[in-house]
């Protein structure tokens, strides 16, 4: 196939024959209506889900927009499938395709059983440094919650994603790298471990930190945010998550000071009457903010956190308001935005039809916020939340609510467009 894309080269897989590449204007803003969007399907219940998500997206923004604005979808490979073709689990392809149009959205990936790969999520923020993983958590009305007030939650993690004990960096116990590792630190630094330990390392940079903050901060200034949380456990782990408590706070006061107070700043000069204007930075303690999230939710708007931690509260987050089928994420860097459903595959669900396709939705919907296409995003949410709201939903959320009406994970699609 010809390739109207300067600069894109492909090895294995068919160009897009239409659709534009994502510009942006001087002021930063995407000005494309008729984007490619790169899409990988996902193992599992991955095809299901993705069609489902297509489906409605393609509806609420005819509805939005009529022909003025349209989404080219073009599937890449990753997973089974692409293992499948090409006999390799990501190919160079794939990557080269998400570098160059920016943007991606991809369902849930199996991680290979064997082989060299730890896990392909992991893979895909490794290698193309998509340093933020943000995932928004809000209660949708209707919505069985083990909480008695799910709809004061409304936050958004910002979980650094490349560094931390997810760096990979670790050696089996009484392997010959684990034994050197052990040797040297009780000869050169004094530390014993026994030696039957497995040994990991956890890096925390102040590149990866400060630029994981600049991003929060932008994004509760854009968005009219009263609080940002840094959450560590820097009581304990001083040099790594205390520190990146340190960098958090030395980012919000150097480069954002017009913007923000701290919490301290909020009671001393203040009175704890928060001007208006400013947006208080402040800290919480990990084990401490998983009480504050059941508790206090409404006072927490957008959370900072290190790798580990973050990994838990999102999910922790999620099931405050009713599980994973309703929770979105974004793996991001400063260009590239690749958008992801969050749970697993599922595969004992695979190619039946049934599973809630809402994770996979309500991140295409941060997919059309990125591209500045609110009316669309406002569109989708409103229509799922009156599908919820009327008891028309799939069968996790049907065994948990009286008087609904479960339908198949296409069936909830359909409604959802029906509802705009």
């Amino acid at each position: 196939m010809t390739n109207k894309f300067e600069g894109l080269k492909l090895q294995k897989t068919n160009y897009p024959s239409e659709g534009e590449r994502i510009i942006r204007n001087d002021k930063g803003q995407i000005e494309t209506n008729y984007p490619v969007i790169p899409y990988i399907e996902g193992d599992g219940i991955g095809p299901d889900i993705t069609k489902a998500m297509k489906l409605v997206i393609d509806t609420a923004v005819t509805k939005a927009y009529g022909t003025s604005r349209k989404i080219y979808w073009w599937e890449i490979y990753a997973g089974e499938k692409s293992y499948n073709f090409f006999g390799e689990w990501i190919p160079e392809d794939t990557m080269e395709a998400i570098k160059y149009f920016k943007i991606a959205i991809k369902g849930p990936l199996t991680t290979p059983v064997g082989g060299g790969i730890r896990s392909l999520n992991v893979a895909f923020r490794q290698k193309l440094d998509l340093y933020a993983c943000i995932r928004p958590v809000r209660h949708f009305s209707g919505v069985p919650s083990p909480l008695k007030a799910p709809d004061k939650v409304n936050m958004i993690v910002f979980r650094e994603n490349t560094e931390d004990v997810y760096a990979g960096i670790e050696w089996e116990a009484k392997s010959p790298e684990a034994l050197k590792v052990i040797d040297f630190l009780k000869k050169e630094m004094g530390k014993s471990i026994r030696l039957d330990s497995g040994v990991g390392i956890k890096p925390i940079s102040i590149t990866g930190t400060k630029r994981l903050m600049r991003m929060a901060l932008k994004y509760a200034i854009n968005k009219g945010k009263k609080s940002v949380t840094i959450v560590h456990k820097g009581n304990i782990m001083k040099f790594t998550e205390g520190a990146f408590r340190k960098w958090c706070y030395e980012t919000a006061l150097e480069e954002f000071r017009d913007f923000i107070i701290t919490e301290e700043e909020l009671f001393d000069q203040y009175g704890g009457k928060a001007p208006e204007e400013k947006i208080i930075v402040k800290d919480r303690i990990a084990d401490a903010m998983f009480q504050q999230i059941l508790l206090r939710p409404e006072e927490y708007d957008v959370l900072v956190t290190p790798n580990l931690n973050g990994d838990y509260l999102s999910d922790a987050l999620a099931a405050a308001v009713g599980g994973l089928g309703l929770a979105p994420g974004a793996n991001m860097n400063d260009e590239i935005a690749f958008f992801e459903a969050t749970h697993g595959t599922a595969p004992k669900y695979a190619g039946l039809d049934k599973v809630n396709p809402g994770s996979m939705i309500l991140s295409a919907v941060m997919m059309l916020e990125h591209l500045g296409w609110t009316e669309a995003a406002e569109l989708t949410i409103k229509a799922m939340e009156e599908t919820i709201k009327s008891g028309t939903v799939t069968y996790d959320l049907a065994r948990q609510m009286e008087a609904s009406k479960e339908v198949s994970c296409s069936g909830f699609a359909k409604a959802i467009c029906e509802k705009m």
